[in-house]
């Protein structure tokens, strides 16, 4: 049932409002997820990676697209479009399975969205971000190509994230490589950043 769907870096793939395609996985490049305030204010929900997937809770819940979809680079999805997965999802109950584990995933992911917006300052979201990329670890990670999506994703302006980076680096928690690639020096260090504990000078 799977259609392969291609798209050039900034191409809008569906718009919130519009009527829901099906569903969407990431083959290669990275998509967008976010929703437009009446003002035009952006906040970015998810970026979506290489195995990820997209639209599929309208996709289940039958309405209309919840927010926006971007490419960000040039991407490759398989689009399964809504009326046959729609049929697959009737008959087959180990995907119905399985698709409940990713969305429980997914509520789990933005009640810690939630979380973050409500209870941390900028260092704590920008550290709990870098632990949760790295998977915990002393790592080397790539950030998103435009910082401002992911200042968005994090409730933040660029100009903050871009100090709590700096402030990161210079508390020795953090090397900036360039302009996209941080390596994690002190995972531990970054944990108690993430629970509110700055380290003290």
């Amino acid at each position: 049932m799977a259609q392969i769907r291609t798209f050039d870096r900034r191409r809008l793939i569906f718009q919130q409002d519009d009527p829901c395609p099906g569903l969407f996985i990431v083959g290669e490049g990275l998509v967008k997820v976010y929703n437009l305030a009446a003002g035009g204010k952006e906040h970015v929900l998810h970026l979506v990676e290489p195995g990820g997937t997209f639209a599929e809770v309208a996709a289940i819940g039958g309405f209309d697209c919840p927010a926006s979809a971007e490419a960000m680079e040039p991407t490759i999805c398989a689009l399964l479009p809504l009326e046959p997965f729609k049929r697959v999802l009737a008959e087959d109950h180990g995907l119905c399975l399985g698709l409940l584990t990713g969305m429980a995933k997914w509520v789990r992911h933005f009640v810690g969205l939630m979380e973050d917006i409500v209870l941390r300052d900028a260092l704590g979201r920008v550290a709990h971000y870098l632990l949760d990329t790295s998977g915990g670890r002393s790592d080397q990670i790539a950030l998103p190509a435009m910082k401002k999506d992911l200042a968005s994703h994090l409730n933040l302006t660029s100009e903050t994230l871009s100090r709590t980076l700096r402030r990161l680096t210079e508390s020795d928690l953090i090397d900036l490589l360039d302009g996209r690639h941080i390596r994690i020096k002190d995972a531990e260090g970054l944990r108690s950043v993430a629970d509110g504990m700055f380290p003290e000078s």
